[in-house]
C-alpha cells in the first residue's frame, strides 16, 4: 500500500499523470494502480512538477547582513529545497546546520571561502580570511550538507586583492574534492574576463543577467569571448536576482540569442522579500514569461538543472525511487506589473502561484494555497 496517491495531476507538457510515493520516496508514475492511505485527485486542475530548488538563497538567520527564515522562502513559496549561498564561512556553518535542522524545508548550503561568511560586505578584503584547510574540514564534517563553494568577487567584496581570492577559491576547490564553485559578479575590479577565464566545468556565474558595465554582453550587446569560452567549458548561468543584479535589458538581449540560464534563482533575503523586488522564486521565474522563456524551461532551471547543477541527489526529477519533493501550482492569467534591479517596469500576462509542497512526502500548504482554500490537505 502506498502512503499517498496523487492523481491527474498535470505536467508541463500537459499530460496527465497519476503519482504515488511511499517512505517519502516515489514509488510509481503514470497510470497508478493499487491502494493508498491517502488519496486525492487534482482532476487535471493543477500543475505537478518536482520540488522546486531556490539553489541561491540567504537564510541564516544570525547573519547581521542577508538573512530569512527558510520556510518563509522554502515550503511557504512552494519550494522544497533552498541552498544558502555563502552566508556562512567554516567558522559559523556547524551552527547553520544545526538550526536547518529545526525546519521543514531542505536546506543545503554554499560555504563561503572567508572563515565568517558575509558578516561584513568586504569579507575578501584580508586574505587572512580565506584558510582553505578550514573550509576543507568543514566539508568533510558535513558532506550531505555543504553542496558547494562560494567566492564573492566584486570590487565592494574584494578590495584591493582583485583576482586572488578566486585563484584561492579554485585551489581550495581542488582541494575539497572539486565540489561546484558559485562565483558572484558586480562590479569591477576585477573584470568579468578575468574571472571567467579561471573558471572550469561545473562552476556557476550567479548575478548572470546584472545590469552592471561588468555583465555578461559587451556595450553592442554581444556575448563576452571569454563569458562564451566558459561556457563552452560546461560554466553554468545562474541567476541569483537580488535587490541589485537582474536587469530585464540584459535577460532580453541574452534569451533572444540563445544564451538561456541553466538555474533561475532568487537571491532572497528578508528585505528583498518583504519590499521587492524578489517577493519569492515564483515571482522570479514568472518574469521569465514575459522575455521569451517557456514554462517547460523555467520549470526545467528550478528542477532537474538546479539538482544537476549542485548534485543533489535523487531530487530534481519525478522518477521512481527520487525523493517525494513536488510543488503543486498553477499558472495564472492575469496583467501582473514585473520590476527588476534596475527599476524597469514589463507588464506580464501570466504568473505563478505555487499552492502546495511536498517534502519527504509530507504536505505543506503554501500561503497562497491556504489564502486560497484550493483544496484542504
Amino acid at each position: 500500500m502506498f502512503d499517498v496517491i496523487l492523481r491527474r495531476a498535470r505536467l508541463c507538457d500537459g499530460q496527465l499523470v497519476d503519482i504515488a510515493w511511499q517512505d517519502g520516496k516515489i514509488a510509481a508514475l503514470g497510470s497508478v494502480s493499487g491502494q493508498a492511505a491517502q488519496e486525492r485527485d487534482l482532476a487535471g486542475r493543477y500543475y505537478l512538477s518536482a520540488g522546486w530548488i531556490d539553489s541561491h538563497v540567504h537564510c541564516y538567520p544570525k547573519s547581521p547582513i542577508y538573512h530569512d527564515d527558510a520556510d518563509a522562502i522554502g515550503v511557504a513559496q512552494g519550494v522544497t529545497t533552498v541552498v544558502d549561498a555563502g552566508s556562512t564561512g567554516a567558522d559559523d556553518i556547524d551552527d547553520f546546520y544545526q538550526l536547518t535542522r529545526q525546519v521543514t524545508t531542505d536546506v543545503r548550503a554554499l560555504i563561503n571561502i572567508a572563515r565568517t561568511g558575509i558578516v561584513t560586505q568586504n569579507e575578501l578584503a584580508d586574505m587572512a580570511q580565506i584558510d582553505g584547510e578550514a573550509v576543507v574540514q568543514a566539508i568533510q564534517r558535513r558532506p550531505d550538507f555543504i553542496v558547494g563553494l562560494k567566492a564573492r568577487m566584486s570590487s565592494s567584496v574584494v578590495g584591493e586583492n582583485g583576482i586572488q581570492p578566486l585563484i584561492r577559491a579554485k585551489a581550495i576547490q581542488q582541494a575539497a574534492g572539486d565540489l561546484p564553485l558559485m562565483v558572484h559578479i558586480g562590479n569591477n575590479p576585477p573584470v568579468l574576463e578575468d574571472i571567467a577565464d579561471l573558471l572550469t566545468s561545473g562552476d556557476i556565474i550567479t548575478h548572470c543577467y546584472n545590469g552592471k558595465p561588468n555583465r555578461i554582453l559587451t556595450p553592442q550587446g554581444e556575448l563576452k569571448a571569454a563569458v562564451k569560452n566558459a561556457l563552452a567549458r560546461g560554466v553554468r548561468l545562474d541567476i541569483g536576482h537580488g535587490s541589485a543584479s537582474f536587469s530585464f535589458e540584459v535577460a532580453r538581449q541574452a534569451i533572444a540569442q540563445g544564451i538561456l540560464p541553466d538555474t533561475i534563482s532568487s537571491d532572497i533575503y528578508c528585505r528583498n522579500r518583504i519590499n521587492g523586488p524578489v517577493h519569492s522564486l515564483a515571482h522570479v521565474m514568472s518574469k521569465f514569461f514575459s522575455i521569451g522563456m517557456t514554462l517547460p524551461q523555467v520549470i526545467d532551471c528550478v528542477t532537474r538543472k538546479a539538482a544537476e547543477g549542485l548534485r543533489l541527489k535523487n531530487k530534481g526529477c519525478l522518477a521512481v525511487g527520487y525523493d517525494a519533493d513536488l510543488t503543486i501550482f498553477t499558472v495564472k492569467e492575469e496583467a501582473r506589473p514585473f520590476v527588476d534591479a534596475e527599476g524597469e517596469q514589463v507588464l506580464g500576462e501570466q504568473h505563478l502561484v505555487p499552492l502546495a509542497a511536498v517534502v519527504a512526502g509530507q504536505w505543506h500548504l503554501t500561503d497562497e494555497g491556504k489564502a486560497n482554500h484550493v483544496f484542504d490537505l
